[in-house]
């Protein structure tokens, strides 16, 4: 069967602020060594399994050139801009009536953009066992992440080990992001496996749980599917997609659905959440700085230091967050990193939307 890809591109990446900005999120930036932007990485990560004409880019309208320019050999037809952010089940569902236009049916990887993978070859053999289990039957599919630590910022997947399709397993239930004691046990359990937020289908299996579980979604779907290649197909995806609730894929489809399959990964996996992963992603120095541009440090240790041609000193500091950018500079603590948020809504408030 056909395997196509939906790859989420949407979210503006505010945990890297200031490098990641509504003009150039997180996703179109390179964090890594080859120079390579994230959504780059993922659709060459993919390339074995799914050819250009096959994969679908969701994102808005505002990063539609930067998704042309930075995969060239994507048609410009199969990126989708969603008028209006309505979470992932409508997003997934404006990929699959797409894909349904173009295929009688397809298996269908549901990709987040702003994920890296150490272990390339473990992955794909990862998708492969994953699109074979969703050939069949109505399966859905996901890829949970091995956890090696009880972190609280993931949602986890409980799966059930007495019930297995070859290397997946049937999955019992989708948790919240737990607290750090919920989350030693589950980790202690070795029942639960982090929420990557990929998943693997048939175009055809996700429809009709839609149709089941998000009936009013659905309709709206076929109606933009009807208009595909038509004059009215942006009046009507306007239209349509603004009516939609907005709802994530896990809440409407994947804790009330049957025949659900998890496969665990073990493939190195960063899902790249916030400047934090800078750590996880380069190699520290000798004094446990992660430092990338023209930097100095003196008695530093355990930072994190990104600049570019202006000089930064640093001196005695520990556990900081240092980010440098032209018009804008973050110094932050590292345990308050998931407070980096904050400042966009303070700037958001005070109406300093060119910083944002």
């Amino acid at each position: 069967m056909k395997v196509t890809a939906l790859i989420m591109a949407g979210g503006r990446g505010e945990r890297f602020w200031p490098r990641s900005r509504k003009s150039l999120p997180k996703q179109f930036l390179s964090l890594t060594d080859d120079g390579k932007t994230m959504i780059q990485l993922t659709v060459e990560r993919i390339s074995p399994l799914v050819e250009l004409e096959d994969i679908y880019i969701a994102t808005n309208k505002d990063y539609k050139q930067l998704a042309l320019e930075q995969l060239p050999g994507i048609p410009e037809e199969n990126i989708l801009c969603e008028p209006i952010g309505r979470n992932t089940a409508p997003c997934i569902g404006l990929g699959a009536v797409h894909i349904s236009k173009k295929y009688e049916d397809a298996v269908m990887l549901v990709l987040p953009s702003d994920h890296l993978i150490k272990f390339n070859k473990m992955y794909l053999s990862t998708v492969k066992d994953a699109c074979a289990l969703a050939e069949e039957n109505t399966n859905l599919v996901t890829i949970g992440i091995t956890p090696d630590y009880p972190e609280t910022g993931y949602g986890y997947i409980k799966f059930d080990s007495r019930e297995m399709e070859g290397r997946a397993f049937k999955v019992d239930r989708f948790v919240e992001k737990p607290t750090l004691e919920v989350a030693k046990e589950y980790l202690a359990s070795e029942e639960y496996l982090w929420n990557s937020g990929m998943f693997i289908w048939k175009v055809s299996s996700i429809l009709k749980n839609m149709k089941k579980f998000m009936p009013d979604t659905y309709n709206h779907l076929m109606m933009i599917k009807e208009s595909i290649g038509t004059p009215e197909q942006e009046m009507v995806l306007d239209k349509e997609f603004h009516a939609m609730e907005s709802q994530s894929i896990d809440y409407g489809i994947m804790e009330k659905a049957e025949d659900i399959y998890i496969l665990p990964g073990t493939f190195g996996w960063d899902d790249v959440g916030s400047w934090l992963a800078v750590e996880r992603i380069k190699k520290t120095n000798e004094f446990g700085n992660v430092v990338n541009g023209n930097i100095i440090t003196v008695n530093t240790r355990d930072c994190i230091i990104q600049g570019g041609k202006k000089l930064i000193a640093a001196v005695g500091l520990d556990d900081l967050i240092v980010v440098d950018t032209e018009d804008a500079t973050l110094i932050c603590a590292k345990d308050s990193a998931g407070d980096i948020k904050k400042v966009l809504e303070n700037l958001k408030i005070c109406n300093r939307d060119e910083y944002i």
